[in-house]
């Protein structure tokens, strides 16, 4: 009976072995980008510095219960109370520790700074990305073309993507090339990621936003070459499809598990477009020519005003 009950245990102990390690596959334990492998080795290193303390703990409490049970006959001290080698370790051990994580922390918190541009001899590739209820909107400025939960880039090559939404705050995450951040409405968050081999990786939404979150995916496509990549712009470019303003008005649509899309051009502008839709009367600027953020603007150039986004609560006030 023992026998079959410790054949039993060690199936079911082999199984959830082989089900943790499955669950390393595509995620942010099998990193597939420069940013990736440095926040892994990060993962592990506080993991291990945190497991010092806690691995002690857990055996020393296991012997203690065992060495003093009942009945054991240990020595009875009642008026034991200070032991100067105990409070030695208990309190130099976890100050030790967390100076090291302290110095990490610092160290990496530069190191993967998410506006940090990554320094490679390749010319990076911009890329503007905006959330929609339920799906992402991929804009490449310099190609002229957008597309729809699909991502693709060349491996080794610097990402700059620019991240705004057109409504919900969301999280953009690749989790094997690394870092997760937010996107805003009225607002740009960037973000730095590079490939360092080619590949298929899942991208999703980190964060919840509604009913349709969990078909908030995408799939971001590292070719192996520039040139595959450019043979990818192409096809995209063929596709004969135009990102008007009424093209995305249609788009901005809630939809849920949205097919990919894509578009040959686009409007000029269009991502700022999507950023001052929410700045009201801030006036707008046309940033893809002059004047650039913080200059001078000629005498007497007035900025076009827009008007600013109705909230749901707005709506309902003004419909009463």
């Amino acid at each position: 009976m023992n026998l079959l009950l410790t054949r039993n245990l060690s199936k079911v102990a082999l199984a959830a072995l082989v089900a943790l390690l499955a669950g390393c596959q595509g995620g942010v334990l099998d990193p597939k980008g420069q940013i990736g492998v440095m926040e892994k080795e990060l993962i592990i290193t506080a993991t291990v510095l945190m497991l010092l303390v806690v691995v002690p703990v857990i055996i020393m409490t296991l012997y203690f219960a065992w060495k003093y049970r009942e009945g054991r006959g240990e020595a009875y001290e009642p008026k034991w109370s200070h032991s100067t080698k105990i409070e030695t370790v208990v309190w130099a051990i976890p100050i030790i520790i967390i100076v090291i994580l302290g110095v990490i922390t610092y160290k990496s918190t530069h190191a993967l700074n998410p506006y940090k541009p990554i320094e490679s001899e390749e010319e990076p590739i911009t890329v503007e990305v905006v959330s929609l209820n339920w799906k992402w909107l991929f804009i490449y400025p310099d190609l002229g073309i957008a597309t729809v939960n699909e991502l693709a880039f060349p491996a080794n090559v610097p990402l700059n993507f620019k991240i705004t939404s057109a409504g919900t705050m969301n999280s953009f995450f690749i989790p094997q090339l690394g870092s997760q951040i937010y996107s805003m409405a009225g607002m740009e968050t960037k973000l730095h990621l590079i490939a360092d081999e080619p590949g298929t990786f899942k991208g999703i939404s980190a964060n919840y936003s509604g009913h349709g979150f969990t078909g908030m995916k995408f799939e971001a496509i590292a070719t192996p070459t520039r040139e595959d990549f450019q043979e990818w712009v192409e096809m995209v470019k063929a596709s004969g499809e135009a990102l008007t303003t009424e093209r995305y008005e249609e788009l901005v649509e809630p939809t849920e598990y949205h097919p990919v899309e894509y578009f040959g051009t686009v409007k000029d502008g269009l991502y700022f477009d999507i950023i001052w839709e929410y700045m009201g009367d801030m006036g707008r600027i046309d940033f893809y020519g002059k004047p650039e953020y913080g200059a001078q603007l000629p005498e007497g150039v007035i900025l076009p005003q827009r008007e600013p986004k109705s909230t749901s609560h707005e709506a309902e006030e003004a419909s009463h």
